[in-house]
């Protein structure tokens, strides 16, 4: 569909949605959404601040950490406008070229969070596989190439999405499915040959996640084999759980996005709150549960914790 001057028809505003079937328990909702926001953001903060000023999480591991837990408050900000206007504020209109913005931070975010994870497998395979020389490994600046790497890999790969969705027009309406905007979600109001926008995103979901958790799960067989080869049960133990935190990391993460990969490709007839409570399940629980993981399973973060609050 084309506008009066030939070019795509796009609407100015677009209308979010707040979780169907539960308009009557909208209050609740909000409260919920603004504990979520509240444990997330605190709980990140708090990991930094203490990544920051305690020397002794000065190490490779903490900084992977941190890099973690900034780009789990970039999620968080990035939902965050929307999602509280929809549910607090009942003000459901978004501004086309502003969705686009959140869809593409949303999107980079989520991606450099794989990108992440596969960085402090790396940390850990190198730790246990290799623990003489992690310190020459994993230097400040590796550190420092990995983290640029990751950001630049998820901005030039996300950065063709915008363009693609603003060629398009949107003749099937302006309701979105969430209250926030995702690529899929605006592809089912899209009209017109929306091929290319799936062929790519099909590539970028392969070339990261795909990519991503295929070398994770090969740096785990790799510290499975080298653990198992330690004659002492107490140390295969002892270096397995210093795996515990990034593996239960892990599978928040990639649990939920196999789960909404599984229910829209071979659960069509499901109802929509069930797509939308895996989406919201996927955006919302890894940034809450990363710093409750690391905080209850690593001994030197507990520590800082506990000195802060007893401090003088």
């Amino acid at each position: 569909m084309l506008g009066l001057n030939g070019t795509p028809f796009q609407p100015d505003t677009l209308q979010l949605t707040g979780i169907p079937g539960m308009q009557t328990d909208q209050a609740w909702v909000a409260l919920l959404f603004c504990i979520l926001y509240l444990i997330s953001i605190a709980g990140n903060l708090i990991i930094l601040a203490l990544v920051f000023r305690e020397s002794a999480l000065h190490q490779p591991m903490y900084y992977f950490l941190s890099m973690l837990s900034l780009n789990d408050l970039g999620v968080s900000f990035s939902t965050l406008p929307t999602v509280l206007a929809t549910f607090c504020f009942n003000y459901r209109h978004v501004g086309f070229d502003a969705c686009l913005v959140q869809m593409f931070f949303i999107h980079t975010f989520s991606f450099m969070e794989s990108g992440i994870l596969l960085a402090m497998s790396f940390d850990r395979f190198v730790a246990i596989c290799d623990p003489l020389h992690y310190a020459t490994v994993l230097t400040n600046n590796c550190i420092l190439a990995l983290g640029l790497g990751i950001l630049a890999k998820s901005f030039t790969t996300l950065l063709p999405f915008p363009f693609l969705v603003k060629r398009l027009p949107f003749c099937k309406g302006n309701v979105l499915h969430h209250s926030y905007c995702l690529h899929p979600d605006l592809m089912k109001v899209a009209c017109g040959d929306v091929r290319v926008n799936n062929i790519y995103g099909l590539f970028v979901v392969i070339f990261t996640y795909g990519i991503d958790s295929t070398f994770i799960l090969l740096s785990y067989a790799l510290i499975l084999r080298a653990v198992l080869a330690i004659a002492s049960r107490e140390q295969r133990l002892k270096a397995l759980n210093t795996c515990i935190s990034h593996i239960c990391a892990v599978l928040v993460f990639y649990v939920p996005i196999i789960a909404v990969s599984m229910i829209h490709r071979f659960w069509k007839s499901a109802p929509p709150v069930a797509h939308v409570m895996m989406s919201n399940v996927y955006l919302f629980v890894p940034p809450m549960l990363n710093p409750i993981i690391y905080s209850v399973k690593t001994k030197e973060i507990r520590r800082g914790i506990l000195k802060a609050c007893y401090k003088p």
